[in-house]
Parts: C-alpha cells; sequence; structure tokens
C-alpha cells in the first residue's frame, strides 16, 4: 500500500513502524470466584507498587540525563498512585462486583475523567491527561503488556502519529529515530520543522496513515515524493535502496561546496545562516558552514517540565550558543509559547484558536516575570558572543515600544548590580503578521532589523491553517499578496537602512529562492539540513536575472501565472534537483 502525503524532509527512510499514541485497550469483562477476591485484591496492590517503581525508574533515569526539571512532570502521576482513597474504590468495588481489577479499573478512570472534564477549572481539567497516562500505565501491567515510548526505544524505528507534538518530540531518543509520518500536517507544521532539525526523512499530511499501518510493518518514506509505502515488495525494497544510494552520493558532492562562498552566479554575497531548537544543533550549524544562527528558538527550553527555567539555566544554554558560534551572530527569538508549544503547570486556559490567541509577546507582556527572567539571561550572555533579541508575533510599535520598555527595566537592574552585558545589543521584529507587514515602514523606525516570518506570515494573511490537511493546497506563498507584503517589508527596511531576513520555511524552497533574491532578501535562515542545498541553489542564480524577472512576477494576478512564469523563468526543475535529487519532475 502507497500513501501520497506532503514531502517535507528530503530522503529515503527504511524500516520497522512504531505507532505512537495510538494504544487501546479492549477489556472484557470476567468474573471472578468469591474466593479468589483476596488474591485479585492484593495483585491490584502490587500492580500500584510495579507502576510506582517504574514512574520513579524514569525519573531516576531523566533526572541524570536531563537534571529534575524533565523528571518532576511526573510527580502528579506519583500522587494519583500514592492516593489512599483509589486503593479503597478497588478494594470495595472487587469484593462487591467480583470481576477482575482491569475491568473494574478502567470503570473508575473512566469516572475520574468525566468528574475532572465538568469541573470549570483550568488545572483540575489539565489533571486529565495525567490521571489518562498513569491509567494506561496501570492496566497496562494489570493486562502484562509492556509500551516502549519516543524516551525509551531500543530500535531503530519509523514514527507513525496522527501528528506529533513538540511534547512528544522533546525527549525523545534521536538516534533512534529513522523517519517521520504523519496523518496531519504541512511543510510548517512543528513535525515538519523537526523533521528538518534532525535531517531525518518526513512525510505528513497522510490523513490515514495511523491506522492503515501497524506495529512492526516494515515501511518505506520516500521524503522527496511525499510517498510512504507500507510492507513493500522485494522490488520496491531494493528499487529505494538503490535510491538510498543516490542521495548518499549527492550528499558527498554536496560537502564539495560547503568551503565556498554563498554568492549569486554575478558574484552578489548572500548571508545563510541557520535556524534551531535546542543548543545540541550547533556542532551541526558549524558543520554545513552557518554564517550564525537567524533563529534560536527558546520555547523548547520551557517544554516537558513542571517548573519554568531559572534565569540562571537559561543563562548557561544562551552563553553556550553565543560562545559556540562567536563572531557569528546568533538571533534569539524571545519565548513563542501558544498555538501547538503550552505549558500545562502555566494553566493557560483553553483557546477556540490558540494560533491567533493569547501567545508569544502577547503571553510574555502579560506575565512580565516570565520575560524579564528570559531577557536578563539573554543579556548576561550577550558579553560572550554577538547576541541579537527578536521579539515574535509584533502586530504594531505600540508593541514592539512596550517590549523595548521592559528590557529597558532589566538593562537598568543589571547596571544597578554591576552586571556587564552588551549594552549596544540590537533588538528586532518577527514580521509574521500582515498589520506589521503593512506598517512595516513605521517599524523600520525603531527596529534594529526584521526577520520574516514566512510560516503564519501566510497562514495569517491567506486565512488558512497550516497543518489543516484538508486545505493545505490553499496554503501558497506563491500568492501575490504575499509576494506583495514581503517585497514591502524588505523595501521599508532598506529604507530606513536596517537589515531584513528571513527564517520561514519559504526561503528553503528551490521554487523561491531565486524570485526572492530577486525581490531583494539577502539574508537567508533555514535549518541545518537545508544549508549546502540552498547555497547550491543560489550559486546557479544570476542576481541580475532574478531582480528583472521579480519585477515582471509582481505585475501577474494569479497563482497560476506566477507558477507557469518562474518555472519558464528559472528553469525550476534544474534548480529543484539542486535539493531532491531523487525526485523526478
Amino acid at each position: 500500500m502507497a500513501l501520497k502525503g506532503i514531502a517535507v524532509s528530503p530522503g529515503i527512510a527504511i524500516g520497522k513502524a512504531f505507532l505512537l499514541n495510538m494504544e487501546s485497550f479492549v477489556i472484557p469483562k470476567i468474573a471472578i470466584k468469591k474466593e479468589e477476591v483476596p488474591e485479585e485484591i492484593e495483585r491490584f496492590k502490587q500492580v500500584l507498587k510495579q507502576t510506582r517503581e517504574e514512574i520513579i525508574n524514569i525519573q531516576k533515569k531523566l533526572n541524570r540525563e536531563l537534571g529534575s526539571k524533565h523528571s518532576d512532570i511526573f510527580n502528579a502521576h506519583l500522587l494519583i498512585l500514592d492516593d489512599p482513597v483509589l486503593t479503597e474504590q478497588m478494594t470495595e468495588k472487587i469484593k462487591k462486583r467480583k470481576l477482575t481489577a482491569e475491568y473494574l479499573f478502567q470503570q473508575i478512570i473512566r469516572n475520574y475523567k468525566k468528574a475532572f472534564s465538568k469541573i470549570d477549572d483550568a488545572y483540575f481539567k489539565e489533571r486529565i491527561s495525567d490521571i489518562q497516562d498513569v491509567g494506561k500505565r496501570i492496566i497496562r501491567n494489570l493486562l502484562g503488556r509492556k509500551k516502549t515510548n519516543l524516551a525509551n526505544l531500543e530500535r531503530n524505528v519509523i514514527v507513525i502519529s496522527y501528528d506529533l507534538s513538540p511534547s512528544d518530540t522533546a525527549l525523545m531518543r534521536k538516534e533512534k529515530i529513522m523517519g517521520f509520518a504523519t496523518d496531519v500536517g504541512g511543510k510548517t507544521s512543528h513535525t515538519a520543522i523537526m523533521a528538518r532539525a534532525l535531517e531525518i526523512p518526513a512525510v505528513v499530511g497522510l490523513e490515514k496513515i495511523s491506522t492503515k499501518a501497524k506495529n512492526g510493518d516494515l515501511l518505506i518514506i520516500d521524503g522527496d515524493k511525499g510517498i510512504v509505502i507500507i510492507n513493500p515488495r522485494p522490488e520496491v525494497i531494493e528499487k529505494y535502496y538503490k535510491k538510498k544510494e543516490e542521495v548518499l552520493k549527492f550528499n558527498q558532492e554536496l560537502k564539495k561546496i560547503r568551503a565556498l562562498p554563498a554568492q549569486t552566479k554575478d558574484g552578489c554575497p548572500i548571508e545563510i545562516t541557520a535556524n534551531i531548537e535546542l543548543p545540541e544543533e550547533i556542532d551541526s550549524v558549524l558543520k554545513e558552514g552557518a554564517e550564525g544562527i537567524g533563529l534560536y528558538r527558546t520555547e523548547y527550553f520551557f517544554l516537558n517540565r513542571s517548573v519554568l527555567p531559572t534565569e540562571e539555566e537559561q543563562y548557561q544554554a544562551y552563553k553556550f550558543v553565543a560562545q559556540k558560534m562567536n563572531p557569528h551572530p546568533v538571533v534569539i527569538r524571545t519565548l513563542d509559547l501558544g498555538g501547538d508549544k503550552f505549558l500545562s503547570h502555566l494553566n493557560i486556559p483553553a483557546e477556540m484558536n490558540p494560533f491567533m490567541g493569547w501567545r508569544a509577546i502577547r503571553f510574555c507582556l502579560a506575565r512580565p516575570d516570565i520575560f524579564k527572567t528570559q531577557l536578563k539571561a539573554i543579556l548576561r550572555a550577550s558579553k560572550y558572543g554577538k547576541l541579537k533579541i527578536m521579539y515574535p508575533m509584533i502586530s504594531s510599535v505600540e508593541e514592539f515600544r512596550q517590549a523595548n520598555r521592559v528590557l529597558a527595566e532589566v538593562k537598568k537592574d543589571l547596571e544597578e548590580q554591576s552586571i556587564p552585558f552588551d549594552k549596544k545589543v540590537e533588538i528586532g521584529a518577527m514580521i509574521e503578521i500582515p498589520s506589521a507587514a503593512l506598517t512595516a515602514d513605521i517599524l523600520a523606525k525603531e527596529a534594529d532589523f526584521f526577520s520574516i516570518g514566512t510560516n503564519d506570515l501566510i497562514q495569517y494573511s491567506l486565512a488558512v491553517d497550516r497543518i489543516n490537511e484538508k486545505i493545505a493546497y490553499l496554503y501558497e506563498p506563491n500568492h501575490p499578496a504575499i509576494l506583495r507584503l514581503i517585497k514591502t517589508v524588505i523595501e521599508a527596511a532598506h529604507k530606513e537602512g536596517i537589515w531584513v531576513g528571513m527564517c520561514g520555511e519559504m526561503c528553503s524552497e528551490p521554487v523561491f529562492i531565486p524570485l526572492l533574491l530577486g525581490l531583494g532578501l539577502t539574508k537567508f535562515s533555514v535549518s541545518p539540513l537545508m544549508l549546502l542545498r540552498v547555497k547550491k541553489v543560489i550559486r546557479s542564480v544570476s542576481l541580475k536575472e532574478a531582480k528583472a524577472a521579480a519585477r515582471e512576477i509582481l505585475n501577474l494576478e494569479t497563482i497560476k501565472d506566477i507558477k507557469r512564469f518562474s518555472r519558464s523563468r528559472f528553469n525550476i526543475q534544474r534548480l529543484q534537483r539542486c535539493i531532491y535529487p531523487t525526485r523526478q519532475f
């Protein structure tokens, strides 16, 4: 069986399927004899002890590898296990109904979940996931089953899921993941971004992969064509192993341009930097020859923990990145929580549309305690390299000024304490909301730089949910409105003499690179995986020709016309082969 989805991270993966978060239990109603009741009660109590030991061992492992901040997430599970009311309820039910412990326990868990969901309090509603997690673990032990998850994978697998959240991927054993395939998502979904950061093949938007594939099925992921094949025939496997060899050869050839300058055919220098989520990615960034970090997504440092990171923890992380990348610049995006990234212990209320709600700079300005701690850590680390601060989701100059006022307070505190920092640290705005793009001329008078975040800019401008596979076709960077917004931002920045870059996924696509160059973009920030590929495309483009083509494209009226013109003028097939060596065009 072959399923077609959206190709989001290139390469070929061949391996066994691992279905994440697809576990379900069908427990029959089985009666026990009166004389078996004491034994059944004792069996349940022993399973509680076993489950407790498992969780404590997991805590110890996480504490050793990642520190107590990560292991604390299981404290709520231990509280549930230690609840005497639970044991009393189960004892009474087994005595009265004379049924197996797993059947009765499943009913209790359902009742708990039902009761908690009715409570009009965000904290208690969020405890439902804790009850569900520990409940599944207890039932699994009562049934004698074992479960593997992304944190303790023992073999190489291809991860299959409806979707992957930031929490799913933050603690996974990355060296054991061969590829991703999900039902939902688009080119800019979290799964896609993470796959490119990990340099593994991925296909999203497959709609039914989580119901069609089974644990242990042999899968082929074609991250170039956007195809996943379930239990392929021997001749298909052989064909893809040959393709995999072609990809390896392509990557070896790609390394030859690592030491070459990033410049157009006619000699215009272009800066290519990297997007990162974690400090551990720095080695990969340096290996690929990046000229800096154009986007450091700091929110991943806040996930999968029960308490906020301290100022010292953040300072050490930012200092590490600054020192490793020095003398190259590092743009640190301040906390962008919200959307698909949230902290349950902060009791953030559920929202109908979280991507357009209380997130990013809005959240930070409402929680200056959290915002100031992060800004202080960044400033302290700024003395060790060329750090720059960027505010996400700026919608107006008022928001930018408000954030700067908070920053000024932090700077004053540091000066009063005689703590050194770079007093000339650059402050920029991420342009990802149409209102910011349309008032870029105003923002440019106060910001030191812009970075265009096309992922959200396209989503908000076209009213398209970028992870909804049903309308993924509407997520179109070629839309005349998007190109005009980008041109507006670039011209506004240049007019005020500030630099402007792009950190969205659009600047990694060979189809758009010549057009972006023609619109005046000279700073690209991409995933480490795409660095050399993007350089290869840039080196094959004439800036003079790109500018002439861009002028004509801006006068075209439809997406179809723009695509047709780009294909003929830029020889898109040739450029695509610079990035996707095994795809047929």
